[in-house]
C-alpha cells in the first residue's frame, strides 16, 4: 500500500510540475479568460471540448501533419512548439470538461 501512496504522489508531482510549465494564461488573449470564446471566430470553444479532444488539438498542432487542413495551424503551431508532449498531455486535462 505505502508503494501505491508513493507512486501516486509522485505522479501527481510531475503532473503539476507539468501543468505549470504550459501558461494558460497566454491562451486567453485568444480564446478568452475561461476558454469561452472562438479564437479569431474560427476555433472551437475550449471550453466545450473534452480533455481528449484537447490533448489531441495541441499535439496535433505540435505535430503539423495531422491539422493539415485547420485554419489555426499557422497561429496553434507556434504556440505549441516550445512545449513537450508531456506538458501539453498534462495542460490539457486543467482545461476543459
Amino acid at each position: 500500500m505505502k508503494k501505491i501512496v508513493i507512486a501516486s504522489i509522485a505522479t501527481l508531482a510531475l503532473a503539476t510540475a507539468s501543468m505549470a510549465a504550459v501558461n494558460g494564461k497566454a491562451c486567453a488573449a485568444c480564446h478568452g479568460q475561461n476558454f469561452e470564446k472562438k479564437a479569431m471566430g474560427k476555433s472551437k470553444v475550449v471550453k466545450d471540448m473534452t480533455h481528449a479532444e484537447i490533448e489531441a488539438s495541441l499535439l496535433g498542432y505540435k505535430n503539423t501533419a495531422g491539422f493539415g487542413h485547420s485554419p489555426m495551424k499557422g497561429a496553434m503551431a507556434g504556440q505549441v512548439k516550445k512545449y513537450s508532449d508531456a506538458d501539453l498531455k498534462a495542460f490539457s486535462q486543467t482545461v476543459g470538461k
